[in-house]
Formats: C-alpha cells, sequence, structure tokens
C-alpha cells in the first residue's frame, strides 16, 4: 500500500478503482469509503481513476476493497 503521513496522526493513501465515469461514480466510491472507521475525507476523481483517502492509520485493503465493491466498482490497487 502506498502511504504518506501528511499531518501528524494522518496516513494519506491513493488506490485506482476501474470503472467511474461520472461525478455520481465518484459519490458512490466516496460515499462507500467514508464510512470506513478512521476515515476522515475521500477524494475520488472519474477521469484518473485515482481515490485519494487520509485516515487516522492505515487502512485494511480488503476494508476498501469491499466498500469500494459496494459501490459497484473495483479496486485494482494502489498508485
Amino acid at each position: 500500500m502506498s502511504a504518506q503521513t501528511d499531518t501528524p496522526g494522518s496516513v494519506t493513501a491513493v488506490y485506482r478503482v476501474t470503472g467511474m465515469s461520472c461525478g455520481h461514480c465518484e459519490g458512490s466510491v466516496s460515499g462507500e469509503i467514508s464510512q470506513i472507521p478512521g476515515v476522515s475525507s475521500v477524494k475520488a476523481v472519474a477521469s484518473t481513476g485515482e481515490v485519494t483517502v487520509v485516515s487516522q492509520s492505515p487502512l485494511d485493503d480488503e476494508a476498501v476493497r469491499a466498500a469500494v465493491d459496494e459501490a459497484g466498482f473495483e479496486l485494482a490497487g494502489t498508485a
């Protein structure tokens, strides 16, 4: 997992998600990932397929995968 610390006590990870094509897609993915405990912000960009997640600690990749699946998309890995 690609992670970096931006501020004390936070971790930023960038994931690649396939299938997003519009703002609604971005909202669906962001909404599902934001429900993972410890997540403080999510920014999904359909044009690049990148989803940037800021959390209190590193996230379990399977939790992120499950959230992306629930939104109807596929986690392709980290960016």
